[in-house]
């Protein structure tokens, strides 16, 4: 897949996966999303390869949706956490959330958004900004330029 031509083209859909388009990242931008940021935190809540963890930190940090910081000097050591792009990605997940609750749910008992300030579920939704109309009730169809 050539991702260049992805992050480059005419289809916001494309450039958006180019960025965070595979599992692994969308998965440590959720994590971080819920207050991990260190490279041991992420590897041990994924499971995931040291090396996987790496590139996919490295292209996450370059793609400017987490900031590297670093914590401690001796030994060396660095957190990563979500840049206004990687919290602006969280209303993104949280759709996909309801999406996969609602179509492989199966009845289990699974992961939720609850509000910090009443502590009540939210169930998220996507809606046009412009007549605050659910996405999924309005006629649509996605036009490509010429």
């Amino acid at each position: 897949m050539d991702t260049d031509k992805l992050s480059s083209g005419t289809c916001a859909i494309s450039r958006g996966l180019a960025f965070v388009g595979d599992t692994w990242s969308v998965l440590i931008l959720r994590d971080a999303s819920r207050g991990m940021s260190q490279f041991d935190q992420f590897r041990t809540s994924l499971g995931i390869a040291p090396n996987i963890l790496s590139r996919r930190l490295k292209a996450l940090t370059e793609a400017g949706v987490l900031e590297k910081r670093r914590y401690s000097e001796r030994p060396p050591r660095d957190e990563y956490v979500l840049t206004q792009a990687g919290r602006d990605f969280i209303p993104i997940m949280a759709a996909m959330g309801e999406w996969g609750r609602t179509y492989n749910g199966g009845g289990q008992a699974m992961s939720r958004l609850v509000n910090d300030e009443t502590g009540e579920p939210i169930k998220a939704v996507v809606i046009d900004q412009c007549t605050g109309k659910p996405l999924s009730e309005t006629p649509m169809h996605l036009v490509m330029p010429a």
